[in-house]
């Protein structure tokens, strides 16, 4: 295989740029607090605020300097031994030795926050020798990895890539990242991986995995790599996932109450699969998980069940079409409602180069969405709500010229 693909132009639109900045700003804004007296204490205890500090990182700075903004480090892991919760660390474009390992923990109130300072400028690559199986390793919690470039193509020597982004704290953000061509040409072995992995073994639980890339990855016809995997609870909204040899997204081990929304899937062994089992510390099964909005096309297998699965899982609203085998196998007595069986219509599709996901004017999945309280943007940024209408899968078309929606009959949820 030649080299990753160019991204198309929408994708790298400025307006993702605003949306970043702006996901950023709302952080900033959620966390920086003044300092107020508490009520009824006689005492009147001050809260201190939460002083957030930035440290920066560049192609051109020193892991000896300081980490400012006029003296960087060199390395996004030379910053992960310095941050305190509060921090925000600034990584310039460039490229960068991927293999390291974030164990620091932000909090509630002062999370811990890495960012591209261009949406997919910072581009993480194996080194020259890699001794890991994951391109960034995050341990920490309270941290969001935001708008980077995970490139497992360029294997030079050492340990192969399993995984793009292996995430195993809890309440993490993962977000608006690029994540390609991780594992493609190792054994297919039980052990997998997967381009984003938000894992329990550690006893992480909670995490957002919302406007991602991924794609390309694992040997062909291997089923044990996945686009998106999840073993605790967590939200999947907003994410482009195609070319992956086994599924898009897996939901698997202790996985349960995750909600899967708004998600493009295609050319993969199956869509999204939906299941637990191998537990590490609960006794399953995995219940409560909400998949809807969905657009699940051209796989080997669509949407589908596996192991231990509860009865309260819902299939809402998803677009289902042309996958090999069959669009659906859920368990028995279990329904999908509000499907749509029939072609997207993506502005271009295909299999082997870079497709437009993004829906033209004659698709079926425009204002076809269920109302969701509450709804993540799309890819792009574009808001949806019950002004612009929900529209199926990572991308938002654009609102009707009335303003209303074709599905103004149901309700909102969730």
């Amino acid at each position: 295989m030649s080299g990753p693909p160019d991204s198309p132009a929408s994708l790298r639109a400025s307006a993702l740029l605003a949306v970043l900045w702006g996901a950023l700003a709302l952080l900033l804004l959620l966390v920086l607090g003044g300092c107020r007296l508490r009520e009824g204490s006689s005492e009147q205890l001050v809260i201190p605020e939460v002083v957030r500090t930035n440290l920066f990182v560049a192609p051109g700075g020193s892991d000896a300097n300081p980490g400012t903004q006029s003296e960087p480090f060199r390395t996004i892991a030379r910053a992960a031994q310095v941050v305190t919760p509060g921090t925000t660390v600034y990584v310039a474009p460039g490229q960068y030795m991927g293999g390291f390992q974030t164990r620091v923990s932000g909090s509630a109130e002062a999370r811990i926050i890495f960012v591209s300072s261009e949406r997919w400028g910072a581009k993480i690559v194996p080194p020259l020798s890699s001794g890991s199986t994951s391109g960034w390793d995050n341990r920490g919690s309270y941290v969001d990895i935001i708008g980077f470039d995970i490139d497992g193509f360029q294997y030079q020597s050492g340990t192969k890539w399993l995984n793009g982004i292996y995430n195993s704290g809890s309440y993490n953000n993962i977000r608006h990242n690029h994540v390609h061509h991780v594992a493609l040409d190792i054994p297919c072995e039980p052990a997998g991986g997967a381009g984003i992995r938000v894992d329990s073994y550690y006893k992480g639980k909670q995490a957002d995995v919302i406007g991602n890339n991924v794609h390309d990855i694992g040997p062909l016809d291997c089923p044990h790599h996945r686009g998106i995997y999840v073993s605790t609870q967590a939200r999947i909204g907003s994410n482009v996932v195609y070319r992956v040899s086994g599924a898009g997204i897996q939901l698997w081990n202790d996985a349960h109450h995750v909600d899967i929304i708004g998600n493009t899937v295609s050319s993969s062994g199956q869509g999204i699969a939906v299941g637990g089992g191998d537990f590490y510390y609960s006794q399953g099964p995995n219940d409560h998980s909400f998949v809807a909005n969905n657009i699940v096309f051209d796989n080997k297998q669509g949407i589908l069940e596996h192991g231990a699965t509860g009865r309260n899982n819902r299939y809402v609203n998803n677009l289902v079409f042309q996958n090999g085998a069959e669009d659906w196998h859920l368990a028995q007595g279990r329904q999908h409602v509000g499907t749509i069986a029939a072609e997207p219509a993506f502005l271009e599709y295909s299999r082997t180069g870079t497709p437009d996901f993004r829906l033209s004017a004659r698709s079926p999945a425009i204002g076809r969405g269920v109302p969701l309280e509450a709804a993540e943007p799309d890819f792009e940024g574009k808001p949806r709500s019950q002004a612009t209408g929900f529209d199926i899968g990572a991308f938002q078309h654009e609102s009707m010229p009335d303003g209303g929606m074709e599905n103004q009959g149901f309700e909102a949820v969730r």
